[in-house]
């Protein structure tokens, strides 16, 4: 399901899926930074909406029923050179046709890079 995905290219691992969270890692490399040598906004921004729909999928009837990303912002508060970056999502709203996920982007001294908030659609699939 990764392979040759956004995912994959990004070099991102998901370490825990669970009901209601999910935790990835992703580096910061030559894959993830802006020009200017800076972990690059939209690939933190890729990173959270992958934790979201992958927690959200996990929630659903897979036979009846879909995911996909309806709204997602994010405030970048931490500038991030080289490393590791871990995302933490967890389920804000569960309801029947969107849920709301809150992630938190942090280094690998557990400060907050970037804080998101993601509303997945929740969509069904036709028979």
């Amino acid at each position: 399901m990764i392979k040759d995905t956004l995912i994959e290219a990004l070099g991102m691992e998901i370490t825990l899926l669970e009901p209601g969270k999910v935790v990835a890692v992703m580096p910061v490399d030559h894959r993830t930074k802006q020009p200017f040598g800076l972990l690059h906004g939209g690939a933190s921004v890729a990173l959270a909406e992958t934790v979201a729909s992958l927690g959200a999928y996990e929630l659903v009837n897979k036979e009846t029923e879909a995911v996909a990303g309806l709204e997602i912002n994010a405030n970048h508060v931490r500038p991030k050179t080289d490393g590791v970056v871990t995302a933490v999502g967890t389920v804000l709203h569960q309801g029947k046709t969107t849920m709301v996920w809150d992630i938190k982007i942090t280094d690998e001294q557990d400060r907050l890079i970037c804080v998101s908030r993601c509303t997945m659609a929740v969509i069904k699939l036709k028979k």
